[in-house]
This record gives C-alpha cells, sequence and structure tokens, in this order.
C-alpha cells in the first residue's frame, strides 16, 4: 500500500533519523566539510579528466568523492548526512539547554524534553538496569496461550515494544481524503525485506540473522534459544513467501482494498482480527461495520493462515525476540550491542555505533519531534528563507504549467484536468501551521523503557483521536529538522521542512543558475511527484480517481517503461542493478524535476544572456547544482540493501540518468555519439 505521505525527496540513506540542518560541518576525520566556493559550487570536487559525456557524475564531484572517507558511525556520506549531523548538533544544543530543568515528574514541554534526554544519558543507571525493564512484557508474551490472546498481545504493538504480524496505521482515506481511514498492511519480518529470506545473494545475511535471534533469546533466558531461533526464521520465511514485493505495493488502485471485519475474517481466517481491532483501541461501537483499507489482500490472507497453523510455543519465542529486538537501544550495553552487530555491521557495513548523545537525540527526536521542532525553527530558520522559497516554488509552478501545456503526447482532456491539479497545488515551507500538545504524555526521571513506550503508546493515541473527524491538512509527514521534502498526494500539496534549506539545496549567497539546479531541482521533483506513475492517479482534489484517457494513459505507461529499462539496466555494484519498478516514481520525479529547474531559470534570465562565471555558463551551472546535492559515497552492503527496500536511486545514478534524456545537456557539455552516456534524440525519454 502507498504510504500516503512519502513521495519524498530522500530515502534511508539521507541519515536524518535524528532530524536536520544546515551547511555542511564534517562529523569525522578524514570527512572533507563541504565548500560551496565563491558562487555556490565546489570546483575542487571535479575530476576534469573525466568527460561530462561519460559520466557526470564523476566529472562534478569525482575528486571530492574519491577522497571522501565515510565516516564510522555512518553507512553513507554527502550533503545529506552532513545537514543531518548539523540538525543532530543543533537538536543536542536544545536538548542540553533543557536537560539541567530534568526532574522526576516534569509537566513543561521543556521540562519533558530535558528529562527524557537526560535520562536516556545516564548510561550508569540504564546498565544497572539490564533486562528487567522487559520483565512485565515478556511476562505478558509467556501467558500467551492460543489465537485470543496471541491478537490480544500483538494488538497492544500499537502502544508497547510488542511485535505484530500486520501493520495498522490511520491515514487520510485515498478515495475521500476528507476522512480518515485504518491502513492495514503486511508485516512480520525482522529482516529488511522478503529477499532476505529467499534470494541466494543473501543467504549469509539469514544465517547471521538466525545468530542474532539465538544471541538476543540468550540475553532474555529464553530456553533453548537455539532451537527457538531456528523455528522464528522458519516462520518468517514462510511469511516472506506471501508477502508482495515492494515495486507491487507502489501501485495505489491495487493496494486499495476495502475490508469489513466480517470479511476479513472470512477472506483471512487464522487470526483473531476482532480481538486485535479492540486490543488497539479501535471503538468497539460499530466495529463489525468498520473498514479496513488492505494493501495486500492475499498476503495477509496468507500470514493469517501462517499464524492460525503456527505451533504457540514458536510464536511466543516470535514475540520475546521482537520484544527485545525492538526495545534493545533503550536497552543496557549488551542488547544494545547485539543490536548493532547485526543491524548495523551485517545489514548495513556499519563499523561503529554511533555516540550515546547521537542515540540520545535519536531518541528524544522519535519520542517529541514536534517539540524540538518549534524551537529549532525559532533558533535557525531564516524568515526570509520561508520568502525565497515561496518565490522559487511559484517559479517551477509557471514552468511545469507552460510544460503542461505544450505537452506532446497528451490529448487536450487530460491536459485540462492536469492543469487543474497544478493549479490547485498547495506548498508548505519550513515548519507546520499549528505545533503538537505534549500535555499527555507522561516523562520519568531514569525511566528509559517506561519513557520510551509511552511516547509509542502517545503517538498512537493521537491519531486514535483522527478516527471520525475531518482530515486535518496542517498535519506533516516530517518534523522541521529533517532533511528532506515530500508530496503529500490525497492533499494535493508539496512540503518542504526548515532544514532542507540551506546549501547546498538553497543557497542565498550563491549564483541563481546554482539554486535553480539544486533547490529548484527539488521543488520540481516533489512537483512531478504528482504525475508520477503513482502521484498521476490522485485528482486536483486528491482523491485517488482515473482522470485519465486510456490513450494518455497507455502512452504514458509506455514512456515509464522505456525509463524504467534504462534503469534496469544500470548497474551499482558487479552484478546489481537499480530496480527500475520500484524506483520508478522517484526516477520520474528526478527528471522532471530537473527538467523544470532549467526551464525555471530560462524564464528567469527573461531573454537576457545567462552570464559565464569561471568559463561555465547558465545551463552547465544549474547541471552542476543538482550533481552536488548528489555526491555522495555509500557501503557495499548498505548500497546492496537500498537497491532491494528504497524507491529512491542510488547517488550516481541520479545524476547521470536524469541528464541523458534531457536535450539541453548534450547541447551545454557537447556530448557527442560514442560517450557512455549519449542516448540518441529518439530514445531520449521526455514525460514532463
Amino acid at each position: 500500500m502507498i504510504l500516503l505521505g512519502t513521495a519524498c525527496l530522500a530515502g534511508m540513506l539521507a541519515g536524518t533519523g535524528a532530524g536536520a540542518a544546515t551547511v555542511a560541518a564534517p562529523a569525522a576525520p578524514g570527512v572533507p566539510a563541504s565548500s560551496q566556493g565563491a558562487w555556490g559550487f565546489d570546483l575542487s570536487g571535479r575530476n576534469l579528466s573525466v568527460k561530462p559525456g561519460n559520466d557526470f557524475f564523476g566529472y562534478a564531484n569525482g575528486t571530492y568523492v574519491d577522497h571522501l572517507v565515510i565516516p564510522a558511525d555512518r553507512t553513507s556520506w554527502g550533503p545529506f548526512n552532513e545537514l543531518a549531523e548539523l540538525s543532530r548538533t543543533r537538536v543536542q544544543a536544545i536538548l542540553n539547554d533543557v536537560s539541567a530543568q530534568a526532574q522526576a515528574n516534569p509537566t513543561t514541554i521543556e521540562g519533558k524534553l530535558g528529562t527524557f534526554y537526560a535520562s536516556f544519558m545516564d548510561e550508569a543507571g540504564v546498565e544497572a538496569l539490564g533486562a528487567r525493564p522487559l520483565a512485565a512484557d515478556l511476562a505478558a508474551i509467556r501467558a500467551v496461550h492460543d489465537a485470543a490472546s496471541f491478537a490480544a498481545l500483538v494488538a497492544s504493538a500499537q502502544e508497547t515494544f510488542q511485535t505484530s504480524p500486520f501493520s495498522l496505521m490511520i491515514q487520510p482515506d485515498a478515495k475521500d481524503p476528507t476522512q480518515y481511514a485504518l491502513d492495514l498492511d503486511q508485516a512480520g519480518l525482522g529482516m529488511p525485506d522478503r529477499d532476505y529470506y529467499a534470494k541466494p545473494a543473501f543467504a549469509a545475511k539469514k544465517t547471521a540473522y538466525q545468530a542474532y535471534v539465538e544471541t538476543m533469546l540468550g540475553l532474555i533466558g529464553w530456553p533453548d534459544a537455539k532451537q527457538a531461533a531456528a523455528d522464528i526464521v522458519t516462520l518468517e520465511t514462510a511469511i516472506a513467501k506471501v508477502h508482495w514485493a515492494r515495486d507491487e505495493m507502489r501501485d495505489p488502485e491495487k493496494s486499495y482494498n476495502p475490508r469489513t471485519l466480517a470479511q476479513l475474517q472470512k477472506d483471512a481466517p487464522g487470526f483473531d482480527w476482532a480481538t486485535w481491532l479492540k486490543g488497539t483501541g479501535i471503538p468497539e461501537e460499530g466495529l463489525a461495520q468498520r473498514v479496513l483499507i488492505a494493501g495486500e489482500p492475499d498476503a495477509i490472507a496468507g500470514e493469517a493462515k501462517i499464524l492460525g497453523a503456527a505451533d504457540i510455543a514458536t510464536l511466543r519465542a516470535w514475540l520475546a525476540f521482537h520484544l527485545a529486538d525492538n526495545a534493545a537501544p533503550d536497552l543496557s550495553k549488551p542488547f544494545v550491542d547485539a543490536w548493532f552487530a547485526f543491524n548495523g555491521k551485517t545489514l548495513s557495513g556499519q563499523p561503529q555505533l554511533p555516540v550515546r548523545w547521537k542515540r540520545a537525540v535519536g531518541a528524544t527526536s522519535s519520542a517529541m519531534g514536534w517539540a524540538i521542532g518549534r524551537v529549532y525553527v525559532a533558533r535557525y530558520f531564516p524568515p526570509e528563507s520561508k520568502v525565497e522559497m515561496g518565490h522559487l516554488t511559484d517559479e517551477l509552478k509557471a514552468a511545469f504549467h507552460v510544460r503542461l501545456q505544450h505537452n506532446s503526447w497528451m490529448g487536450a482532456a487530460t491536459r485540462a484536468a492536469a492543469l487543474r491539479k497544478l493549479d490547485n497545488f498547495t506548498v508548505q515551507i519550513g515548519y507546520p501551521n499549528k505545533w503538537r500538545d505534549y500535555g499527555a504524555l507522561t516523562v520519568r526521571k531514569g525511566d528509559v523503557y517506561g519513557n520510551a513506550t509511552r511516547a509509542i503508546a502517545f503517538e498512537w493515541r493521537y491519531w486514535l483521536g483522527h478516527l471520525g473527524k475531518p482530515v486535518d491538512r496542517d498535519e506533516w509527514d516530517m518534523t522541521p529538522q529533517m532533511v528532506n521534502a515530500y508530496n503529500m498526494p490525497v492533499f494535493d500539496e508539496i512540503v518542504f521542512p526548515a532544514a532542507i534549506l540551506q546549501p547546498p539545496f538553497f543557497n542565498p549567497k550563491a549564483d541563481p543558475a546554482i539554486n535553480y539546479g539544486a533547490i529548484g531541482g527539488v521543488i520540481g521533483h516533489e512537483m512531478t511527484h504528482s504525475f508520477d506513475d503513482e502521484g498521476r492517479k490522485f485528482d486536483e482534489h486528491g482523491r485517488l480517481r482515473d482522470w485519465w484517457t486510456k490513450e494518455d494513459a497507455a502512452r504514458f505507461q509506455k514512456l515509464a517503461d522505456r525509463l524504467g529499462a534504462q534503469f534496469d539496466a544500470f548497474e551499482v555494484l558487479p552484478g546489481v542493478h537499480v530496480n527500475g519498478k520500484l524506483t520508478m516514481g522517484e526516477n520520474i520525479a528526478d527528471l522532471g524535476g530537473l527538467t523544470l529547474a532549467l526551464d525555471a531559470y530560462h524564464a528567469s534570465l527573461h531573454g537576457k544572456p545567462a552570464p559565464v562565471i569561471d568559463g561555465l555558463t547558465g545551463d552547465q551551472r544549474v547541471f552542476l547544482g543538482w550533481a552536488q546535492v548528489w555526491r555522495e559515497k555509500v557501503r557495499d552492503d548498505a548500497m546492496h540493501q537500498q537497491i532491494v527496500v528504497d524507491p529512491h536511486s542510488p547517488p550516481v545514478a541520479r545524476v547521470n540518468m536524469p541528464m541523458h534524456n534531457i536535450d539541453a545537456w548534450y547541447a551545454a557539455w557537447g556530448v557527442k555519439a560514442g560517450q557512455t552516456l549519449y542516448l540518441k534524440p529518439q530514445d531520449r525519454v521526455k514525460i514532463w
């Protein structure tokens, strides 16, 4: 099922878990600091021995990347990571200021933030507790004895560190975005994706996973940990076999399957759906008629069947392992080390666990990110950035309007509807119109595990309170301190958090062409998401509705398939190729975003010639501005994981692939036939 607010600029490698940032700051010795030079581009980072037509990423970024050393506590490094690191240090400064107010039972938001952070930083206190914080939750697991008690226990996962074989979320209804809906999806796996359980390329990871499960069970004193670990992996392998592939889940029409409780009980027997839903806090009144939007109905039915046939002892062991796995970062060192050894080192190739203050910032941000965001904006977001971004988004929107009017493959009726959708577009910049109230969240000094679980419960109850009420369009999916941006298809809206509006993305001191290529490309990227292979299926009111003629839809799909084939052929590691179907939406958005950025730059010149700076034309600088924001290096294990789970293409592809489909790029750099990236004019894909 499409997660309705996450057609975003960057994925798992952006490193924004703790909140986001500004101008780059190195995180470790050996990491080059970003420099945008005199006019916004790092000329010294180029590799002039590489021809732009052979590898534009290498030409624009090669020297910088060749000398880049990824910090030991990171899986990748680049502008997103640099800004995230700066944001993290800013959030640390905020939390250090309020942690002096740590209290036994704080009532103010400053006191809650400070107490939460200071408690996590009290490493000695956490170590003294060992595994004891898990005791009550483990006792609840041991009491599971049948289908009903199992369903009741996994229902508590909405408010605790327990786990569930199914995901339940509250989001705007894709077919009526004025109302909230319950979204039900497949879940239940401990590794990143179903491919990790079945594909030979991940056999070593699967073996390591079973050893990790055994280690965790040993830490909590679970009986016969070795056999239990083998049984758990066997159970999850069966679940993985019925899961949908990630690229299948990208189709919002295929993933919209309304089911009442009665239908679920009929179509997906083996799991006690009524007990589960009541246990999550869904109101019991009218429960039988309550509609859930099932994302992967046959996978959900397959999971229910597997659970119904599973040995109860195996299910208890599965619950116990996932409890420990979920809670590990908030527990003592043996849990943290075991968790990181698998999830950090083995899965992602990350050599070093982040220091405790970074983890404390992440934990506090997860619990009260909007409270931190309010302070972050007041301290670090210049009001003029919001004004200037408003001007830029207007320019990109105008460029898109012109491009839609002159689209050569789209018929008149579909074009008129597309223009209506663009005209209805809204943009939110910097921070939301209102802030979250954390008055109902209880924080206690020294209770790291309890603070975290109460924060989980607070978040779920917050969203439960939305059921039956009109959709609040002021809700954001990302906090202001996150380095990212996103498109919300059900709102026909794009959102730019404060932290991304900094160099190298947005640089008020840079040459305009660089800003058009960088933040202009980002704005265009998010706008284009409303017309990618997913976003195009939502109308001007954000409703999942087919507003295309069949002929135009077929022409669009033909172009999208051609673009997908280009990415399928792109090799990122020996024998490892981009999944063109999984990354389709982001690839269309990159191509559209860069194209719109170039159009908007041309319009900004008002017919005057662009200046030449350091021998580089205006068009060349637009392309360099885009390339600079993707100058990133990624560890091999993290790259393998990204290819499987992330809808974003790797950095090199995000530079080279859009450019070689844009005619102006050939003219700007004199790209000729015979060069690696050269495409014949008829082979270049032009969608938006």
